[in-house]
């Protein structure tokens, strides 16, 4: 839909861009301008009325009024007028006023009277960077049920929606707002998110496709694969079966087993070639650990920034490394994958897809591996859905064994008991982790630092290791900690991927800082090969709500609909905030019906 200068500019003004939008910014008061026959105390009201004298005092005006539509006199006050003003109010003129007006001991008045036009009907008014009257006539110059219906808005909601700024017999109560009105405003924000991020979706040819079978590689495991693997799995089997290249994200819970998800489409992918990218040193080597004993028919290479360069990429079919490959001669590759893809810049995840497109000098213009992508930070169903618009989404939601972990929150004078588990766990063969907010001392936070901590564990423990996300060796560290280390003190550094089998406690000091989310990553470190484990959540606050119910949700896609509720969703189409509110109607975990009816409108 194309609009005029003057529409463009305003829009720019409001920061919008469609009249879906406009529609969206609802008046935050109405004027009632209709006659009453009387007068309703500590109420805006309009009165016909007569002067019948003017006083000026020094700091105001007081009018007497004869109120026909009450049949009584009335007393105006204006507080500090402005010269303007004075020139309003003649004796002997009949007009229309509108403030509010008061009765008390039979004295009534009317404050800051304005004379007003449009008597007789219902003006809404609004809070935005355009006057209010020049918002009042653009909205009804441009807010139209069939402009509303061309943007795509249904019959129905556009003629809620139009109620809204152009209501003829009721005051909408703004702040109780009913469930028809509320559902309109939730349908048509999700409607223009999801119809945004459907248009940024981009379609390209694809490099390699065909109707490749992972059954016979499951048949090799000496596990049996999860339902919601299978599914996973078979969701990629459809995306190489396509012409048009996939694009598509799967998340997965704290060890759900999306490495195995992993492998099944290197498997099927076989020798048209993968290439997946790992944050970090440590993930890569496990994941081309887990290729080598899973996969051994393929060809597979870790690259590192310690591998050399004059090693050809060609001759393997299976590529897996660091950042490293961004500055590698990359072969034609079928199948791109990114995992923990939260921890990549946008940059960096496109930079890898472009090399692999651009590798191949006989590739046609416009065509593109297939692209996917893993997350180990679950999301809710509602986001999944919304999602869906820009990218194809898989939630692997169960894991292959059932976590033991107990949690519990604590405080100063649990300290001495989580000394003796801590003790017991050691004694055991266990390591404990021991999270800190910060690596150095703050005035402003009411907890240890890493350094004020390390002290006490270091003397009193044997085998303590110690990092933090600007440690330039944290990687070798934590390679040490998972071989002879007893405790290990960081930062949230430890939040995603590691691998360490013998972790059965975390104690996470200043818990109630972290997001739920967070929290869950940290506690699905331990237990991650059915050891019982124990998560602690060490605070300072006398009590919190928040912090027991995570106590009670082991489910990653609970905790992520908890940590809406606490954090809220961030904005979700322009990366550019990671808490906050993106929607002001919708309610990410209660709206799913709304999210499917919008999915569903925007599909046919």
């Amino acid at each position: 839909m194309s609009f005029t200068k003057d529409v463009e500019e305003k829009f720019k003004k409001l920061n919008i861009s469609s009249l879906g939008e406009l529609s969206l910014i609802i008046p935050h008061t109405y004027e009632d301008l209709r006659l009453n026959d009387k007068l309703i105390p500590h109420t805006p009201q309009v009165i016909d009325a007569t002067i019948e004298s003017v006083y000026r005092g020094k700091n105001s005006i007081q009018i007497i009024f004869y109120a026909h539509n009450f049949g009584h006199k009335i007393t105006g006050v204006l507080f500090h007028p402005k010269p303007y003003m004075i020139h309003q109010f003649n004796i002997g003129d009949r007009d229309y006023f509108f403030g509010m007006c008061e009765c008390k001991m039979g004295q009534c008045s009317i404050n800051m009277p304005k004379k007003v036009l449009n008597v007789g009907t219902i003006m809404p008014k609004y809070k935005t960077k355009l006057r209010t009257d020049v918002m009042g006539k653009f909205i009804k110059a441009n807010l139209t049920k069939e402009k509303l219906v061309e943007e795509g808005i249904p019959n129905d909601i556009s003629e809620e929606l139009l109620n809204i700024h152009f209501t003829k017999d009721k005051i909408i109560n703004l702040k109780e707002i009913d469930e028809k009105t509320l559902y309109a405003l939730k349908y048509t924000e999700l409607y223009l998110y999801m119809k945004q991020l459907s248009s940024k979706r981009r379609y390209f040819k694809t490099i390699v496709c065909g109707d490749y079978n992972y059954e016979e590689w499951a048949k090799t495991l000496p596990f049996e694969l999860t339902k919601k693997q299978i599914e996973t799995i078979k969701d990629i089997k459809v995306d190489f079966s396509k012409d048009v290249a996939a694009k598509r994200m799967v998340v997965g819970d704290v060890g759900s087993g999306k490495t195995m998800v992993i492998l099944a489409s290197a498997f099927m992918m076989g020798v048209n070639r993968s290439i997946l990218m790992a944050p970090t040193t440590i993930l890569a080597n496990q994941l081309f650990d887990e290729a080598k004993k899973y996969n051994p028919s393929l060809k597979t290479i870790l690259v590192t920034n310690k591998t050399s360069k004059k090693i050809s990429l060609h001759e393997y079919d299976f590529i897996i490394g660091t950042h490293a490959l961004l500055y590698r001669d990359l072969p034609k590759a079928g199948l791109v994958m990114v995992d923990e893809q939260h921890r990549f810049g946008t940059q960096q995840r496109n930079m890898l897809e472009k090399l692999v497109t651009s590798s191949d000098s006989t590739n046609k213009e416009g065509q593109r591996p297939h692209f996917l992508q893993f997350s180990a930070t679950p999301i809710p169903r509602t986001l999944a859905m919304i999602e869906t618009a820009n990218i194809d989404v898989s939630l692997i939601t169960t894991t292959p064994f059932k976590k033991d972990i107990t949690s519990k929150v604590i405080h100063k004078n649990d300290f001495s008991d989580l000394l003796i588990h801590i003790k017991e766990e050691i004694q055991k063969g266990n390591q404990v982790l021991l999270v800190y907010p910060l690596v150095e001392q703050s005035e402003v936070l009411e907890y240890q630092s890493i350094d004020e901590a390390r002290g006490y564990w270091e003397k009193n423990f044997k085998n303590v290791y110690v990092t933090h996300g600007k440690d330039k060796d944290k990687e070798q560290v934590l390679f040490d900690f998972s071989k002879d280390g007893d405790i290990l003190i960081a930062t949230t550094v430890v939040e995603v991927g590691i691998s360490l089998p013998r972790l059965s406690t975390v104690v996470i000091v200043g818990a109630e800082r972290l997001g739920l989310s967070t929290l869950h990553q940290l506690r699905g470190r331990v237990s991650r090969t059915g050891l019982k484990g124990y998560c602690y959540l060490y605070t300072n606050q006398n009590s919190s709500k928040r912090l027991d119910k995570f106590c009670q949700t082991s489910s990653g896609f609970d905790i992520a609909n908890l940590d809406l509720k606490y954090r809220k969703g961030g904005d979700l189409l322009k990366g550019s905030s990671q808490s906050g509110k993106q929607f002001r109607w919708v309610d990410m975990g209660e709206d799913e019906e709304i999210v499917a009816k919008v999915k569903f409108d925007l599909v046919v």
